[in-house]
């Protein structure tokens, strides 16, 4: 696993963002999609990082899929939101409200930017990334130990609903970010936003595949 991708944002090429897949089983067994045809498409479209997102299997399920992809690709794999499965992960993608319950339910009601120093301390050569959705979680996110933020809804998507949709302002928010920016939310791979560091991509990576 390598946290250069994060160190700066200097090397990046903002007119053409890098790929940051979304693994998200029910998309792909709607879609039906195995796991290994995903690998596929994602050695096709040069994808630097792969979040598993899991909202149907148990932990164990969860587990083997993560073990099968790691072992069968040399991209990092980001798990979405569930702490105990970090270990097996090369870093952890949280959610506003995953955070607040982390904070709540295993660190006692810690601010949030103790409860990153804990995770960093903890689990130190592991990507973190936080999603942001305006400019005020932004500015709280400057202030957090992470490697990367995720920027959206650029648009409206079908998994998420009532989101706020910030197409229009995407450019000016990532720029007010000090970290790499990861824009999220009905992203296509044709989509270049200034001050964008990755695409993250879900649907659109799957189809006419």
């Amino acid at each position: 696993m390598n946290k250069d991708l994060f160190k700066d944002k200097s090397y990046l090429n903002n007119s053409i963002p890098y790929i940051y897949g979304l693994c998200d089983y029910e998309l792909l067994v709607k879609k039906s999609i195995s796991i290994e045809r995903f690998l596929d498409i994602s050695k096709k479209y040069n994808i630097k990082l792969i979040q598993y997102r899991d909202k149907k299997n148990n932990i164990n399920i969860q587990k083997n899929n993560i073990e099968y992809i790691k072992k069968n690709c040399s991209i990092p794999i980001i798990i979405n939101d569930k702490l105990e499965l970090l270990k097996y992960c090369d870093g952890i993608h949280l959610g506003q409200e995953d955070l607040r319950n982390i904070s709540k339910n295993i660190f006692n009601n810690l601010d949030y930017t103790s409860v990153f120093k804990i995770l960093r301390k903890k689990y130190p050569d592991k990507i973190v990334g936080l999603s942001t959705h305006n400019e005020l979680e932004i500015l709280d996110a400057n202030e957090y130990d992470l490697d990367y933020i995720g920027l959206g809804s650029y648009r409206k998507t079908n998994t998420k609903n009532n989101v706020s949709i910030i197409k229009d302002n995407a450019s000016y928010l990532a720029k007010i970010s000090k970290h790499i920016v990861c824009l999220i939310g009905g992203v296509r791979l044709n989509d270049k936003v200034k001050n964008i560091n990755y695409n993250v991509i879900g649907s659109n990576l799957l189809e006419n595949n």
